[in-house]
């Protein structure tokens, strides 16, 4: 709960012997009463079923109803409605009330079944409430949003309208891996990797791979790719030429975080023992530096994270670095008595104002460091830590999960500010926007707390894990779950309907 102390004493033991924290199931069940192959949701206190969104614009028939789950659909009743459910008149939902509607009789089946166009009602004019997708199979990762549209993987590549809820269109093809940049969607099923127009899903190109596509990611005109055995590729991003490819990278830990990394003109690999940055267009090697090898990093991955300082920042084990991104020039480096699983995260300004490189370790060890000299300024211990997700600064504060609980350190002096405890292991990385903090977990919630002082301001139960890490854009908060729904929801009030909010 806010406030509560913790006892820094707590600790987790080392991944590499196995032996570490116990960690939930890969999948968790939903609940009772929410299946995944559910038929109609109906609202509390309506007695309209939500109805599934605009058909997949690819042209096909219409296939036969079956049991499958609708697609778009309005979290709470239209306003006027009554009922025990029916929204407070204040219009915010009381806390630990805003559960996603539990699936009732049989309808019409959802839009990404390829079911009839029946499209959720629309709000009051100059009214925004609160809308869910669901899909048909499961749904993967953070959902990307750029511009009015919201992208999302769940076995294709989905785009829906961030206003509405209704589905633009989804690809043909599998997506296990998806990059949306400059006005294109870069999505890869394996061996074929494809771009389409982020606005119409109009195909541009498309190729094969040598060997099955990790990892994909886009910056700046360029398309990276690791591929399974060791290939790291760089792609014209405009029509699919290949422009240049390395053998033997990337060995040791083929995973989409754990990739090469491309940050505006230059790509970072680890090979043959060594980081090496390379020119994103041409391939040709700038420095390198002898890292060393999954051993020597203690088993974990070298993870790194390019700052506006003109630095890059690598957590290679328990060895924090700080490079130059010209040069490769070594700064500086810190020695921590624990491995590293996740990125350093860069805070401009100077160590007064909070600026520095945050991170935490495996045992939920958080340290801050002088990002000019590598100096230890402070840490403090929380929980055992699995995540992958840097820690988060913003304004003046250090956000962090570990375990189930979200802690928040004064950023200049460590001061632990309050600790918020979840039903759950916390899942991905907590958004802060506009004096909030919005985080999932493994409990199937997706919490919201007040930034500064940790009270709770809603919550949404959903019927499944949340995945991935929460989005915030212009007063919307945008997560995925495991009941395999897209939600989009009022950032300050949640479940709430009125005036379309605003950033």
């Amino acid at each position: 709960m806010p406030g509560q102390e913790w006892d820094p004493a707590r600790r987790g033991a080392d991944p590499r012997t196995g032996h570490g924290p116990a960690r939930p199931p890969a999948h968790t069940a939903p609940p009772a009463g929410a299946p995944h192959g559910a038929a109609p949701v109906r609202l509390p206190g309506s007695k309209v079923p939500i109805g599934p969104g605009p058909r997949r614009a690819d042209g096909r028939s219409a296939a036969a109803p079956d049991p499958a789950g609708p697609a778009t659909g309005w979290i709470r009743p239209p306003a006027g409605l009554t009922g025990p459910d029916a929204p407070p008149p204040t219009g915010r939902p009381v806390a630990g009330t805003g559960h996603a509607p539990s699936p009732a009789a049989p309808g019409p089946h959802g839009a990404a079944d390829g079911g009839p166009t029946v499209a959720a009602p629309a709000p009051a004019p100059g009214h925004w409430r609160p809308w869910r997708f669901r899909m048909s199979n499961d749904v993967w990762g953070t959902p990307v949003v750029d511009g009015d549209l919201l992208y999302v993987t769940s076995f294709e590549v989905h785009a829906l309208d961030v206003g509405t809820g209704r589905r633009a269109f989804k690809t043909r093809d599998v997506a296990w891996s998806m990059a949306v940049a400059a006005g294109r969607v870069h999505a890869s099923d394996g061996p074929t990797l494809y771009a389409l127009d982020a606005l119409d899903a109009g195909e541009l190109w498309r190729l094969q791979t040598d060997a099955w596509v990790y990892s994909l990611k886009a910056d700046r005109g360029t398309v990276v790719t690791g591929t399974r055995g060791g290939g790291v590729q760089a792609w014209e991003a405009s029509n699919g030429a290949r422009l240049w490819e390395l053998t033997g990278a990337q060995t040791d830990f083929e995973t989409p975080e754990a990739g090469p990394a491309v940050h505006g003109d230059t790509v970072y690999v680890w090979q043959d023992a060594r980081l090496r940055a390379l020119d994103a267009r041409t391939g040709t090697e700038r420095w390198s530096y002898p890292i060393g090898d999954a051993a020597s990093c203690g088993g974990v991955p070298v993870r790194l994270t390019p700052a506006e300082d003109g630095y890059v920042y690598v957590a290679a084990g328990t060895r924090i670095l700080c490079v130059d991104v010209l040069s490769g020039h070594v700064r500086w480096h810190f020695e921590a008595p624990a491995v590293f699983l996740s990125p350093p995260a860069f805070a401009p300004g100077p160590s007064v104002t909070g600026g520095g490189v945050y991170l935490a370790d495996y045992l939920g060890t958080v340290y801050a460091l002088d990002a000019a000299t590598g100096k230890d300024r402070w840490r403090i211990a929380t929980e055992a830590r699995q995540s992958i997700e840097p820690v988060v600064v913003a304004h003046g504060n250090v956000h962090v999960g570990s375990g189930s609980a979200m802690y928040t350190l004064d950023a200049v002096t460590g001061t632990p500010k309050w600790r918020f405890a979840a039903g759950g292991e916390i899942v991905g990385a907590p958004a802060v926007a506009e004096g909030r903090l919005h985080f999932g977990s493994a409990d199937h919630v997706l919490y919201t707390l007040d930034a500064a002082g940790g009270q709770l301001r809603w919550k949404l139960t959903t019927g499944g894990e949340i995945t991935g890490s929460p989005v915030v854009r212009a007063g919307v908060v945008y997560a995925c779950s495991k009941d395999r729904c897209v939600y989009a929801l009022d950032a300050a009030k949640g479940t709430a309907t009125g005036p379309r909010p605003s950033s």
